[in-house]
């Protein structure tokens, strides 16, 4: 892992980049941000940790009512330098929650998938958006978890936990960070950016795969559009 955190300005033109080329749209660096089409931009957001491998971005939809259009996440990348860290936690942002906000954006079904307010697969009484699933890890079995993640559905599981907790009732970010190996573990929902405790240990309690060697982990974004009163 890098020792020193990348500049604020070289990552956001790698944010800059990545979502150009996802989208070929104009993305440019304008002082403090990434802007792109119409109101939209990403910005760096408060760093909760100081440390080297972590990343916050807000993806904001609208940069004139950023109070209530910014997804907020944060992101852990890894590798050998400093510019791989920062490559890795941008392209595991966009592959996972950038998917989804960029499917909101689009409406094409080529970034995400979209779950209806009674898909049994969705969230209940929400319009969903599933961004991308990654994983990651080492042994023979790295990509443990994220197979699982990809066979089983967890809104489901996850909404008792989390219904009528939300501030929102429209663009509520869901994130998911679970795995583990050698005798450690980790199950975390965030809820626009901030720890879910009751969404975490439901999280926890669903039958995953445990490594006995090495370790794997998954995660993945869900946008959740609008609440639709269970119509």
């Amino acid at each position: 892992m890098g020792e020193e955190r990348l500049g604020d300005d070289a990552l956001l033109g790698r944010v800059a980049g990545r979502l150009a080329t996802a989208t070929g749209w104009a993305w440019q660096v304008e002082g403090d941000r990434v802007t792109g089409p119409g109101t939209v931009a990403v910005a760096l957001g408060d760093d909760h940790t100081a440390s080297a491998d972590h990343v916050d971005l807000d993806f904001v939809l609208n940069v004139d009512r950023p109070e209530d259009t910014t997804i907020a996440d944060c992101v852990v990348g890894y590798g050998g330098t400093t510019e791989e860290v920062a490559d890795r936690a941008v392209g595991i942002w966009l592959d996972t929650t950038g998917s989804a906000v960029l499917e909101l954006l689009t409406q094409e079904g080529r970034f995400a998938g979209h779950f209806g307010s009674q898909d049994p697969d969705g969230f209940p009484g929400w319009h969903a958006i599933h961004g991308g699933i990654v994983g990651w890890g080492t042994g023979d079995h790295h990509d443990l978890v994220q197979d699982w993640a990809v066979r089983h559905v967890l809104l489901p599981h996850l909404a008792p936990a989390l219904k009528e907790t939300f501030e929102r009732d429209q663009l509520v970010g869901l994130k998911a960070f679970f795995g583990g190996g050698d005798g450690r573990e980790i199950a975390e929902i965030r809820v626009n950016g901030v720890r879910h405790e009751a969404g975490s240990r439901a999280l926890a309690e669903l039958e995953w795969p445990r490594p006995e060697d090495g370790m794997s982990y998954a995660r993945t974004f869900v946008l959740l559009v609008h609440d639709e009163g269970g119509e």
